[in-house]
């Protein structure tokens, strides 16, 4: 019989933890229990399954628990073996119980898969009940969004251009995307991207947080919590994404309590501390959805996990998953920041360098090597995993759609990631990597549209789009968070 020390152990610890005693338990008895079924594979690394419902990895440098991604290949993880670490389980480690219950949703991109009619027609509705309310009564303020929308746009549009863009796991979108040209005829500029997908930067939470806090100290409380409303209308739509659930879910925890106790915030509005609200709000097994707002690091450790799982598929091409992801890592880093120090920078003076020491605490040591090798070493093997002439070497390219989008999702999120931790301007073009994932995609872009009306109405959002998606962005100077 196959043993699977990975999955048997990740089976116990959930059995554990599910259970309603696990929150009694003092603890020394909760750390004890975890270090029983910690594992250490014939290489002599030792794997616990703790926190967030993921693994951890024992730095064999700085002694440290790193969240990784385990191993796929099959005599690695058939070769574990249950053994209690040395060294001590911090308390971060210990699952609280509801992290456990955390729903992960889906990290596709939204280029392949569409954002799903039912979903765009209801979206359509809350942007045609709420366009034609009078800017006076919900101006942009001072926010980021008087960037990107024109001058006559009322907050409400905003409010659900934002909560669209906080709650996408990825927000990388396909160029015919029907929710982004719905809001074509209010952007002020094109949105930023090439021929076939727009890369947008991730929602900011503190410029909804803002529509809402502005009507509310100005005392239009009416006008502050129907903004509420809508951005929780919204979030309610999205949620039936897998791509947006995770996200719109804290987000209705944070925003809906307002509707039926609109005093909630009255502490918090004199000293602007508005977002400490919402986020105090989020319950604890929602808390992962907000960590870019509060623990970019961990943001970061966590969309390289889902980059690992995304290359699942090429352990069974013999590569190493991991090994895979940091060189991807490598190649964005590259392709943002260059891959050598310019003769006028000190040694380690230069922006990759930078960047590269700033992740490096963040990722274990196996991952910190794969990212060194791939980005010093120009003939090491590694360096043959960047895509070359915008496309997958081969032995990368996804076996399928699905396959691609989680790809590009996880990707693109993990620039993303690592873009905000090294405060790095995200390229408005996209990563290489992402880029070249989205090859893979071009002639399998679009789900089947429904069937239209025999007879065709005159739309009431212009969704043409024509001058939003005819050229390439790359000039356009990047867009604040939206």
């Amino acid at each position: 019989m196959y043993w699977d020390g990975f999955t048997t152990m990740e089976h116990d610890v959930r059995a554990v933890v599910g259970d309603p005693r696990w929150t009694l338990l003092p603890p020394v008895a909760r750390a004890h229990t975890l270090a029983q079924r910690a594992l250490v594979t014939p290489d002599g690394v030792r794997w616990l399954f703790g926190a967030h419902a993921r693994w951890y990895r024992l730095d064999r440098v700085d002694g440290r628990w790193h969240l990784s991604a385990p191993p796929s290949h099959p005599a690695v993880r058939s070769g574990a073996r249950p053994s209690a670490p040395s060294v001590a389980i911090p308390p971060a480690l210990i699952p609280a119980g509801p992290d456990f219950a955390y729903d992960r949703g889906s990290t596709q991109g939204f280029v392949g898969p569409d954002v799903p009619h039912e979903i765009t027609e209801r979206l359509r509705a809350l942007l045609l009940a709420h366009r034609g309310l009078r800017r006076e009564d919900f101006p942009l303020g001072g926010s980021v969004y008087q960037q990107i929308f024109a001058r006559d746009v009322a907050a409400t549009v905003a409010a659900v251009w934002g909560t669209i863009m906080w709650c996408a796991y990825a927000p990388a979108f396909d160029g015919n995307e029907v929710m982004l040209s719905m809001f074509g005829e209010f952007l002020a500029r094109p949105l930023p991207g090439d021929d076939w997908v727009r890369w947008l930067p991730m929602g900011s939470l503190d410029a909804l947080v803002a529509l809402y806090a502005e009507r509310m100290r100005s005392g239009a409380r009416e006008a502050g919590l129907r903004l509420a409303g809508l951005m929780t209308e919204t979030a309610t739509v999205l949620r039936a994404d897998p791509r947006f659930r995770p996200r719109a879910d804290a987000l209705i925890a944070m925003a809906e309590p307002l509707l039926g106790s609109p005093w909630l915030d009255q502490h918090a509005l004199p000293g602007g501390a508005v977002r400490q609200a919402w986020l105090s709000r989020c319950p604890p097994h929602l808390v992962s959805a907000t960590l870019p707002e509060w623990a970019p690091g961990e943001h970061f450790r966590h969309t390289l996990y889902d980059l690992v799982e995304a290359l699942d598929y090429t352990a069974a091409r013999g590569m190493d998953p991991r090994a895979m992801a940091a060189a991807l890592l490598a190649a964005d880093v590259a392709g943002v920041c260059g891959v050598s120090e310019p003769a006028w920078a000190a040694p380690g003076g230069s922006r990759t360098a930078q960047v590269v020491a700033a992740l490096y605490p963040w990722m274990d040591d196996e991952l910190r090597q794969a990212l060194y090798l791939a980005l010093a070493e120009p003939a090491h093997p590694l360096r043959g995993c960047w895509p070359a002439g915008g496309e997958l070497p081969p032995g990368l390219v996804p076996p399928d759609r699905e396959t691609a989008a989680a790809l590009l999702g996880s990707a693109y999120a993990t620039g993303l990631a690592w873009c905000a931790l090294t405060s790095t301007p995200a390229p408005p073009e996209g990563f290489a990597v992402c880029s070249a994932v989205v090859k893979c995609l071009i002639h399998q872009r679009d789900d089947p549209r429904p069937q239209e009306a025999a007879e065709p109405r005159r739309p009431d959002l212009d969704e043409s789009g024509g001058w939003l998606f005819e050229t390439s962005n790359s000039d356009i100077p990047s867009l604040p968070p939206l």
